[in-house]
């Protein structure tokens, strides 16, 4: 595989008549709903997965969604009189979206389109549509060996993918000035950003990837979206400073930098830790940068302290990591993204070990996944929580990073006498669990564990229960502890001076929310 130019022509994204294909695709319901109404779940499912055959099946009628999904989704052709009753066939031809089928010159009886277009339904139920190269935007994680022959090349643009969605769903939703997504590929961030920023700079080293953003920024009626060429932050290098910084980038460890969409071409995780480092210097005061990285794990060295050295100075970090792979893992996942399981077993191993070469000569041993948060708080003492969790959240979590920041503020300067005097209320969808032998007459250990967001379960004593439980904002915690002393025959004095540790810990992780004055901590503010 080599990095030749594309056999496609990209369409062009005239609005006027891009807006009259997007209000055909409407009326035909080719929309995210759609999809699942007429696919049925399973077959939604599988599409996600690359597998078309099920889709196939579904789509064997006539229906203007039929023919769509048929054309934009599973790279069929379609007669023009059936395409016709779907769109605008004359003006999808002229500017694109559409060719005829067949040899050159010959006269053609079908019609094919010349990219993926995905529905994807917006936070708010916007109908949006991502547009990448063929045989990328079903699922979005089959990378450059989904593509169809011709197409498998250093420039393909990818659709949406898990790794998309994970990015869009941990990103802070709230109303900034100036948002900035850098590596936009098919544009699916800047699309998000352009909701609820004022201005948006979008940028990609591959001039291809930002003309497939621009059609979909386009088809999906964005507002406008400053897009620029260039690596990392040098098409930002003489801009004001944002207030949010969102990036999925070229994360993947490799021996080499064949894919544009994932080998950044740097050694290591180098390109990550520059994203991360180099950010502090383009955020706004209060400002947030959040990415995804993928990160070594090395020999004789802790992986928390290697990111912990990422974080630039004046910026607070929250970082996550949600899977580990070794390295054999890693470089089999990699290799079949790229198509090389197919190239014959002495080249497939020959490639194979490459891989493994680079990771012996750099003592990298697994490799890391996560989210990287950034606030730049100005603190001359950062707070940085570098963290493994690998269980089950709710997206999506943008809410809960803010919610994160101001938690851990409101800890560091709050002394445990401070925090006996203060009123708290137990969050939303918390529940608990008892666990013990049957018949026990105690429990053994109480659970708390979160039905929301990050669904932290975190074990405390019946003494700790019992004081969340009654945590109703209404009194302060030293009053409630005062009540459990004397319903348990316990010191109140003893019984204070040994829970504030307990209460920090259900602050830090979300189950207890500090109320002030009839208010409620909410995310970017508080609620009356």
């Amino acid at each position: 595989m080599g990095d030749v130019s594309t056999s496609e022509r990209l369409p062009e994204a005239d609005p006027e008549r891009t807006s009259r294909l997007r209000e055909a695709l409407r009326t035909a319901n080719f929309t995210a709903d759609g999809l699942l109404d007429l696919l049925g779940g399973p077959a939604y499912a599988a599409l996600a997965r690359s597998e078309t055959v099920p889709a196939l099946r579904a789509t064997r009628g006539a229906e203007p969604l039929q023919t769509l999904i048929r054309l934009f989704l599973l790279q069929q052709s379609v007669s023009p009189e059936r395409a016709q009753a779907a769109l605008p066939v004359a003006e999808a031809l002229e500017d694109g979206w559409l060719v005829r089928a067949g040899d050159e010159g010959a006269e053609a009886e079908s019609v094919r389109a010349t990219v993926d277009v995905r529905p994807y339904a917006g936070p708010e139920g916007q109908d949006w549509w991502i547009v990448a190269d063929l045989g990328c935007a079903v699922g979005g994680a089959g990378g450059a060996g989904s593509a169809p022959e011709g197409a498998s090349r250093g420039d393909v643009v990818l659709g949406v993918g898990g790794a998309s969605t994970t990015l869009a769903g941990i990103t802070v939703r709230r109303p900034v000035a100036r948002a900035l997504d850098i590596g936009t590929g098919s544009g699916l961030q800047a699309l998000h950003a352009a909701q609820h920023a004022g201005h948006v700079t979008a940028t990609d080293l591959n001039p291809r990837a930002l003309a497939c953003a621009r059609l979909t920024l386009t088809l999906s009626g964005s507002p406008l979206v400053d897009l620029r060429e260039g690596p990392l932050f040098d098409p930002v290098a003489d801009d004001e400073p944002y207030d949010l910084i969102v990036s999925n980038p070229p994360f993947v460890i490799s021996p080499g930098a064949r894919l544009t969409y994932r080998d950044g071409g740097m050694d290591g995780d180098d390109l990550c830790r520059t994203l991360v480092s180099g950010s502090a210097g383009r955020l706004t005061e209060g400002g947030y940068c959040q990415l995804l990285a993928n990160w070594e794990h090395r020999e004789g060295e802790d992986w928390h302290e290697r990111l912990r050295s990422w974080v630039p100075e004046g910026c607070d970090a929250w970082i996550v990591q949600r899977e580990v792979q070794d390295v054999t893992q890693y470089a089999e996942l990699w290799l079949r993204d790229a198509g090389d399981h197919r190239v014959g077993e002495a080249e497939y191993a020959a490639r194979y070990g490459e891989w493994l070469d680079e990771f012996e000569r750099r003592g990298t041993t697994a490799v890391g996944f996560g989210w990287v948060t950034l606030r730049k708080s100005g603190a001359s003492k950062p707070d940085i929580l570098v963290e493994e969790w690998p269980h089950p959240v709710e997206q999506p979590l943008g809410d809960e990073a803010v919610q994160h920041f101001q938690r851990r503020d409101f800890l560091s300067v709050t002394d445990d006498a401070a925090l006996l005097d203060c009123h708290f209320r137990l969050a939303d969808g918390v529940v608990q669990e008892q666990v013990g032998m049957p018949g026990a007459e105690d429990p053994e250990h109480v659970v708390l564990r979160q039905q929301r967001g990050m669904r932290r379960a975190t074990k405390v004593d019946t003494i700790g229960a019992g004081f969340a439980g009654v945590c109703d904002g209404s009194l302060p915690a030293w009053r409630i502890l005062d009540a459990i002393a004397q319903l348990v025959g316990e010191d109140p004095v003893m019984l204070r001076d040994r829970t504030p540790q307990a209460i920090r810990l259900l602050v830090e992780q979300g189950f207890l929310l500090p109320v002030e004055a009839g208010e409620v901590w909410e995310a970017g503010g508080v609620r009356e």
